[in-house]
């Protein structure tokens, strides 16, 4: 890992996820396309995902694309889904050479089916990588997702092999798109709205939230330190006072071994 100074002794959160926005306002505010802003936002995460590989952040999901996104204009759409197959056909060989493993969650089944095919193709080829899982939000909504989620469940409890009184957090935590993946301990939202947009919403129930008036085309990796160095100045109590808390228990500083 290669440790920025200002993290250093520090601890990192095992799980980022960040709300990419502000492409369109960052492309009109320069006389631009909107497309121009999604163009330079792939850039941004591009270096994100390579800063979190060597700060150690174990899962880095990203909203690229809710299931309210299909309201935009259509042309809007096909910009947006002719970067994520250019991302996802470019980006195969890096993933594999930084031991990144592809995972998404949302109805993907919703999207063009060449996409879907470059996609699931992705995740079956980089399902051996350890280092990281890049996890990318797609046609996803949280709300959704609770719905599905119940829909297994209720399924299960007619079919008799799951009891109403044996639903638990974590039956429901095995029935959400993010099954097995720990709950983000830090949520970045870049373009400055103070909303979460229907993102994790369960999941978020403990997470730090980090709002930043950058716009997603500027935020690269100096801008993830400060992000992550205010959330090293944060006391995670999870219900309990702060002389019961103990400061960051899940994760080790960045500098032991």
């Amino acid at each position: 890992m290669t440790i920025p100074k200002q993290l250093r002794g520090g601890s990192v959160p095992n799980h980022i996820a960040i709300i990419m926005d502000g492409n369109g306002r960052w492309a009109q505010k320069r006389g631009l396309m909107r497309a121009m802003g999604h163009k330079i936002g792939v850039e941004s995460v591009q270096s994100i995902v390579k800063a979190c590989r060597q700060f150690g952040i174990k899962v880095l999901t990203i909203y690229a694309f809710s299931s309210e996104n299909w309201q935009r204009p259509a042309s809007e759409i096909k910009t947006l889904m002719t970067l994520l197959k250019t991302y996802l056909q470019r980006e195969l060989n890096n993933l594999n050479k930084n031991n990144i493993r592809l995972l998404s969650i949302g109805q993907r089944q919703k999207l063009p089916a060449d996409i879907l095919q470059i996609l699931e193709d992705t995740i079956a080829e980089t399902a051996d990588n350890s280092a990281m899982i890049l996890n990318i939000a797609l046609s996803y909504g949280s709300r959704n997702e609770i719905i599905r989620a119940v829909q297994k469940i209720t399924a299960k409890c007619l079919a008799g092999s799951l009891q109403p009184g044996q639903i638990s957090e974590q039956v429901i935590n095995d029935h959400l798109d993010t099954a097995g993946l720990p709950d983000p301990d830090l949520i970045i939202r870049t373009g400055g709205e103070s909303r979460l947009s229907n993102f994790l919403l369960w999941q978020a129930s403990y997470a730090e939230i980090y709002i930043t008036e950058t716009p997603w085309p500027d935020f690269r990796r100096d801008n993830l330190i400060a992000a992550i160095a205010n959330y090293q100045k944060r006391q995670r109590r999870f219900g309990k006072t702060g002389e019961q808390a103990i400061v960051q228990p899940a994760n080790k500083p960045l500098n032991e071994k």
